[in-house]
């Protein structure tokens, strides 16, 4: 993706089921479970860099030992820092004490870190700043073992002020509005009740104070506790818990907007937001780990057993299709297939660009993770190559001379390597001029594999905001003296915001929704805008929050999909450029073709899978038309 857009979050949750002695005779260490959570954060690194976080549970420790661990970090190297730290901490032990090596109990009672239950997180921050106090997980502490809960996830709530009410109607004081805080709180206060409730049974069956503990571990209902926490919830999420007896649970929102996946063998149970994680880090195949069904959460006990329970009735299932098209690792047997899918399913309408002219087009890509779709593409550039070369060779079977048939089988489908990321953007310089020609050096290209005749066609990931497209990319092909220039996103025109997670609140930032306003305006209809504007209004003044409509979709109404990519293309084209420019977009429909299993589209067709996407792109709407910068959510 050549603009910048910020990753989803990633989570990682390990329960070992076997005392840490088995892991010591087996693998060589009690630390296997730090080892294996430092591998699946970094595994899934791609997902987040503005922090990370850990946390662990020891189990059966005697009281005033401690027994739970977190460390967090906003350092530029999170997960590198977060792991030093550990390190340090368990080899400062040995040193004290070098009897502590060979003696797993010993490990445990004196090295933070070390437990049966871990979790990791690792964060891109889409809301708030990177100080270290929004660094997952989170950590609700009470003397009560049981009421000690961790929290970390993937995951933003549309109607966080609602949850935010809902808590004060519940007597408490929360300490911020923040979603993970009241989400953890929520949670809290039902963990509470649940754990006072089981107390009270305890004394009234006879059970001493000491007794009453062992009870609530076996008696607790984790799934009762999610079910009556998330009631009102609406948002995609896939969220995590650690409860400080040992309990634990992966909670995935209804229409299953984030991924979650798990693994569990007679060692260990496995989560994480990327199967390949869980694939390289355990060295299990595709078919042994299992998708969270929507909806549901995996509960994990203390005892080590484990249960999926439904907490909310699944919706229509909508899994986010950017977590194909660009956020999940390509590694994936199944995302790697989609994405060369979605470039093979370009090519007709670049063909129709280039006037099926193979023979004078270079094929190339823009960023790396392209470059799976890239392969797609050509593949089927290969397939028009071979039907061209079949044409001329049936045209002139009877007079086709070995030469002109050596010639017509020699043609091949010319790729380059045209584009290298050449530096990083550094933000010191604020002054617009300077930031301008600085970003316009982001990327240098290869000279000397492009003529004047030639096409050059360019696959992009998706195409968000177009400030890189305009300020630096097309700058930099048009060096090279192109005839044309064809730039391809493999995702669809990308007009309308996500809330569930996804960097993209503003309307007014999307080149889509500028270029339908452009069109607009073109045909003297700027009306529609104040229209529109009074709709969105009315919708958020309705009392019922489940009916409510997306009225900014009749922006986009009066417009075919080719007009509006033509107006992008005359947006993002700078006069300076002599090359002719042509940006093409993957259908919807091609699309959901690529990718069948993942139909969550409302960025591209508005069609949001809760209520509260609606309210938030209304909301947005309205925003950019009384010129107000906050998010909409």
């Amino acid at each position: 993706m050549s603009d910048f857009l910020k990753h989803e979050c990633g989570i990682a949750l390990i329960r070992l089921r076997k005392p840490l002695e088995y892991y010591k005779e087996k693998y060589g260490t009690a630390f296997y479970g730090v080892n294996k959570m430092y591998l699946m954060m970094e595994k899934q690194h791609n997902r987040g860099q503005d922090g990370a976080g850990f946390a662990s549970i020891k189990m059966d420790v005697s009281p005033g030992e401690r027994y739970i661990s977190r460390i967090r970090s906003n350092d530029p190297q999170p997960i590198q820092h977060i792991f030093d730290q550990i390190n340090s901490r368990i080899n400062e032990e040995f040193e004290k004490d070098p009897a502590v090596k060979d003696d797993v109990q010993l490990q445990k009672k004196n090295i933070p870190y070390i437990g049966e239950l871990l979790m990791g997180h690792v964060r891109y921050g889409t809301f708030g700043g990177n100080s270290i106090e929004s660094v997952h997980p989170f950590l609700r502490q009470n003397n009560w073992m049981h009421r000690n809960l961790i929290i970390a996830g993937n995951f933003n709530m549309t109607n966080t002020n609602e949850l935010f009410e809902n808590l004060i109607r519940l007597g408490m004081h929360p300490k911020e509005k923040a979603d993970t805080i009241t989400v953890m709180e929520k949670i809290g206060h039902f963990l509470d009740d649940a754990v006072r409730k089981l107390y009270k049974k305890a004394k009234a069956d006879g059970m001493s104070k000491r007794e009453a503990s062992p009870f609530i571990v076996e008696h607790l209902n984790v799934a009762k506790i999610l079910r009556k926490s998330a009631k009102n919830w609406d948002g995609g999420y896939t969220m995590g818990g650690l409860l400080g007896h040992g309990d634990a649970f992966v909670l995935r929102d209804p229409a299953g907007i984030r991924p979650a996946y798990y693994y569990q063998d007679d060692e260990v149970i496995v989560v994480a937001s990327e199967r390949p994680a869980i694939q390289t880090v355990f060295n299990v195949p595709f078919e042994s780990i299992k998708e969270l069904d929507p909806g549901h959460a995996l509960v994990m006990k203390k005892d080590g057993r484990t249960s999926l329970d439904q907490i909310l009735e699944p919706l229509e299932r909508k899994s986010c299709s950017f977590e194909r098209i660009y956020f999940s690792r390509g590694s994936d047997a199944e995302i790697y297939q989609e994405r060369k899918k979605l470039g093979a399913l370009l090519m007709p309408k670049v063909l129709d660009a280039i006037d099926r002219d193979t023979a004078n087009t270079v094929f190339s890509f823009i960023p790396n993770t392209a470059e799976t779709s890239f392969y797609g593409m050509l593949e089927a550039a290969q397939d028009e190559l071979n039907s061209q070369k079949n044409e001329a060779i049936l045209a002139q079977k009877d007079t086709l001379s070995p030469e002109k048939l050596e010639e017509i089988q020699s043609q091949t489908i010319r790729t380059e390597k045209i584009a290298i990321k050449d530096v990083k953007l550094r933000t010191f310089i604020t002054e617009d001029s300077s930031r301008d020609d600085l970003v316009a050096h982001v990327y240098d290209v290869t000279y000397g594999v492009v003529k004047p005749e030639d096409n050059l066609v360019i696959i992009d990931d998706s195409i968000v905001r177009g400030t890189t497209l305009k300020k630096s990319i097309l700058k930099m092909l048009d060096r090279l003296n192109p005839k044309k220039i064809v730039v391809v996103s493999s995702a669809p025109q990308i007009r309308y915001p996500d809330c569930y997670g996804i960097d993209m609140a503003r309307l007014e930032h999307l080149i889509a929704f500028n270029a339908a306003l452009e069109l607009h305006k073109d045909r003297g209809n700027e009306g529609i805008v104040d229209e529109i504007y009074a709709k969105c209004k009315a919708e958020l003044e309705k009392e019922d929050k489940q009916d409510v409509v997306n009225q900014v979709k009749a922006l986009y109404e009066p417009f075919t999909d080719e007009e509006v990519s033509e107006k992008i293309s005359e947006i993002l084209t700078h006069e300076s450029i002599d090359a002719e420019v042509k940006i093409i977009f993957q259908s919807v429909d091609d699309l959901h073709m690529a990718c069948p299993k993942n139909l969550g589209d409302w960025y591209f067709t508005g069609d949001y899978p809760t209520p509260g996407g609606n309210r938030v792109v209304n909301r947005a709407f309205v925003h950019f038309y009384e010129g107000n910068p906050a998010r909409a959510y």
